[in-house]
């Protein structure tokens, strides 16, 4: 829908590639047939980083980032500068997890399912100069402004998932204590795993300390076999979802925000004990 509501004919937009998401996000505007330009990449390293110092083009209409990169353990730490280029972000898995200045933003795009609540909501925050770029040929389900003009109501909404997220919006303010407070609960849950990475023989951190992810811890073990035992394990005390992504094997912690501090002290303790057993 990215491409399809802001590039009209002859107009180019910039991708930043940083793995499975931002790939997607680029084979999608390619078959649309739309002109853009990938202007950086951290595949030469198989994406454990993302890139700095990147040159956008002063004549693209947005430039898109994929916030957090749930296969890859990797996040924007600070968003680039685009020097007036809209930015564009894929924030499915970072979404509301820590605060972040909007003003460089033309349109904010997240399921909801990591941090706001269940699978089949979608939020789109999109600026009103970006909205209006929407032409008529769209197919009225894939434009942007058949949302808006409905009070995103064109068709039936899924109530019980806006609900939830209406709960979780509550808890996040009334509870956590708004994005700050969660913001410190975050980054504190991500230091009590990766001191144990840095601090380990065993363990090994697959993506660049600058870039590591609040949300997906990834690592590897020094044998699959191990890795698997690992996995085993730790699912018969009671925690679960630790398997790396297919696409990359390894292990995988993600800790959004439901997933609470005394959740993370046991997966810490955990690691511990079956790298004393085992290493």
């Amino acid at each position: 829908m990215v491409p399809m509501n802001l590039l009209k004919n002859g107009e180019s937009a910039d991708y930043v590639n940083t793995g499975t998401w931002s790939t997607k996000a680029i084979q999608e505007a390619q078959l649309l047939g739309k002109p853009i330009k990938v202007v950086a990449s951290s595949e030469d390293r198989n994406f454990c980083y993302i890139p700095e110092n990147i040159r956008f083009n002063q004549d693209a209409v947005y430039a898109h980032v994929t916030s957090n990169n749930t296969i890859k353990g990797t996040q924007w730490q600070a968003y680039p500068d685009t020097k007036g280029v809209p930015l564009v972000a894929d924030m499915s898995s970072d979404f509301m997890s820590r605060p972040f200045d909007g003003k460089s933003f033309g349109l904010i795009y997240a399921g909801a399912q990591k941090n706001v609540g269940p699978a089949g909501v979608c939020v789109v925050i999109i600026r009103d100069d970006m909205l209006g770029r929407a032409s008529g040929n769209i197919p009225t389900m894939l434009k942007y402004t058949t949302h808006s003009s409905k009070n995103s109501m064109y068709n039936t909404p899924p109530c019980f998932g806006i609900y939830t997220i209406q709960l979780v919006m509550k808890w996040l303010e009334e509870t956590v204590g708004g994005l700050e407070a969660m913001d410190t609960v975050n980054r504190k849950k991500a230091a009590c795993l990766y001191n144990i990475i840095d601090n380990s023989g065993f363990y090994k951190g697959t993506a660049d300390k600058s870039s590591r992810s609040m949300m997906n811890v990834t690592f590897r073990l020094p044998t699959e076999d191990l890795e698997k035992q690992f996995v085993q394990e730790a699912l018969s005390s009671g925690m679960g979802g630790l398997k790396g992504h297919r696409s990359v094997g390894g292990c995988r912690a993600s800790i959004y925000n439901a997933a609470s501090i005394e959740s993370v002290d046991a997966l810490a303790d955990f690691m511990k004990a079956f790298e004393q057993k085992n290493g």
